[in-house]
């Protein structure tokens, strides 16, 4: 990959948005660590930054809109290109919450970070890289919201992965006569504090397909839902 090349990768500070920043990062391209909290989210920076990988943080509240213009302005104004877009940050808080019985406050706060936080950063990010002829952007999403696998539980968590499903084939239909290049991913159960210890795949597992979606050639997929290497069902 073109190590010119600048990506931003939301939730960045652990698991498997911090594996994605080391795997960009590693692959020569200038990679923005981004979180909510200042300290952790500098921590991991400065240590793939100590590791000699192109890494650097920026602070980033997905749910604050001043926050995302604020990081746009300054990407817009420094480096004058955003080409990778890793929409990962995201909330589960209704594990064990009946759908019948979850509160509005709930679905309201995951659908905020999981759904408009990607949008708007989107919306953001997409005029610069048509305006450079270049752009990928991943939406990092879930089987949970894939309609082929939804049954009862974590209503809150389904709703807004299947809304993001359903952003991302808008925003690339959208996109078609443009090299942005807008897809889905799927992880994977993944051993992270949002997976939890027992999951079955581990964070460089999880990191597979959100890697090869941000290095697409020019004529690679686009508006399509992915598991690593491998098309997944809507």
């Amino acid at each position: 990959m073109d190590t010119s090349r600048i990506a931003l990768v939301t939730g960045g500070n652990r698991g498997i948005g911090l594996e994605v920043c080391r795997q960009l990062g590693a692959r020569g391209v200038r990679t923005l660590l981004t979180a909510r909290s200042e300290e952790k989210g500098r921590a991991a920076a400065d240590a793939l930054a100590a590791e000699g990988l192109p890494v650097s943080f920026l602070p980033l509240d997905v749910t604050d809109e001043a926050s995302a213009r604020r990081i746009a302005e300054h990407v817009a104004r420094e480096f004058g290109r955003l080409d990778v877009l890793v929409n990962n940050a995201a909330i589960s808080l209704d594990r064990k919450i009946p759908g019948l019985e979850i509160g509005m406050d709930v679905v309201r706060a995951t659908i905020d970070t999981n759904v408009y936080g990607p949008l708007l950063l989107t919306q953001l990010f997409v005029p610069l890289m048509v305006k450079n002829g270049y752009g990928r952007v991943v939406n990092v999403s879930s089987g949970l919201g894939s309609f082929s696998r939804i049954a009862a539980g974590k209503l809150a968590y389904r709703l807004s992965k299947a809304a993001l499903n359903a952003m991302t084939r808008v925003l690339a239909d959208e996109l078609r006569d443009t090299n942005v290049l807008v897809n889905a991913v799927t992880p994977g159960w993944v051993r992270t504090h949002l997976g939890g210890i027992r999951a079955e795949r581990s964070t460089e597992e999880g990191a597979e397909g959100i890697l090869f979606l941000a290095t697409l050639p020019d004529d690679g997929p686009r508006g399509r839902f992915f598991k690593d290497r491998t098309e997944f069902p809507w």
